[in-house]
């Protein structure tokens, strides 16, 4: 199984996720927005990192499994399940084929913020219509491909207006943030809206519903245009 960078970064991104008010905000929120009722539902968290939302569905009542190829990640994730036990099973697998999972295993599949991490996203939408049961759903997040891009950036004019300046929408490829936070780390692929929906149609899913979420508290005031422009997008699909 190839190298996780999220291994290198593992205990410096746990404490990010834990002391950054966007994962409590914004994309907590709109993530059980989507999901709905998880009570005694069967869940795959498919990069599940350290299980932070595979944590927030089984308090919900979900059964859940969460899988990663990041060992680190996942020796975090036990360790949270051992100091307190919701029932939740983390296993190493790659999310592109998902070898340990069964066909039509799970009633639904979350994958939060992982899809810009992985070059072939679109075997990840096939996994997930693989393992789901007929009538289950898929719930992603990723960083909004419109305005998360390399050449964008905030800009403040003399009257203390915030805008998103955007620049090379058209040019999909690998890249590195020089400013900071998860993908000045590790990177990230960037796509076209359409190209990430274009790839669901072909996985044989159909859109249900999406959410662009415009942030309050304190992620709007540590990130002032996010009241303006949506840092993350996130979608809920059906199988065809």
């Amino acid at each position: 199984m190839r190298h996780a960078l999220y291994d290198d970064i593992a205990e410096w991104y746990d404490n990010y996720l834990n002391g950054n008010p966007v994962y409590s905000e914004v994309i907590l929120p709109s993530l059980l927005e989507l999901v709905g009722d998880v009570q005694d539902r069967t869940i795959c968290d498919l990069a599940c990192g350290q299980g932070w939302f595979a944590r927030e569905l089984a308090k919900r009542g979900a059964r859940v499994t969460g899988i990663d190829i990041a060992d680190r990640l996942l020796e975090l994730a036990r360790q949270y399940e051992l100091q307190e036990p919701w029932g939740i099973t983390y296993q190493l697998d790659d999310v592109r084929s998902a070898l340990s999972l069964p066909d039509g295993t799970f009633d639904g599949i979350v994958c939060v913020l992982a899809l810009m991490d992985i070059s072939d996203f679109q075997a990840v939408f096939q996994t997930a219509r693989r393992i789901l049961q007929p009538g289950g759903w898929l719930v992603f997040a990723i960083t909004h491909p419109c305005f998360e891009l390399p050449e964008a950036r905030w800009i403040t004019d003399e009257q203390g207006k915030v805008t998103r300046a955007v620049k090379g929408y058209f040019k999909e490829g690998s890249w590195k943030s020089e400013r900071g936070g998860v993908r000045s780390r590790v990177g990230a692929h960037h796509r076209m809206l359409s190209t990430y929906l274009n790839s669901l149609a072909l996985a044989n899913f159909t859109l249900e519903r999406m959410l662009e979420p415009m942030a309050s508290g304190e992620r709007a005031d540590k990130v002032p245009g996010n009241r303006e422009v949506p840092s993350f997008l996130f979608i809920r699909a059906r199988p065809l």
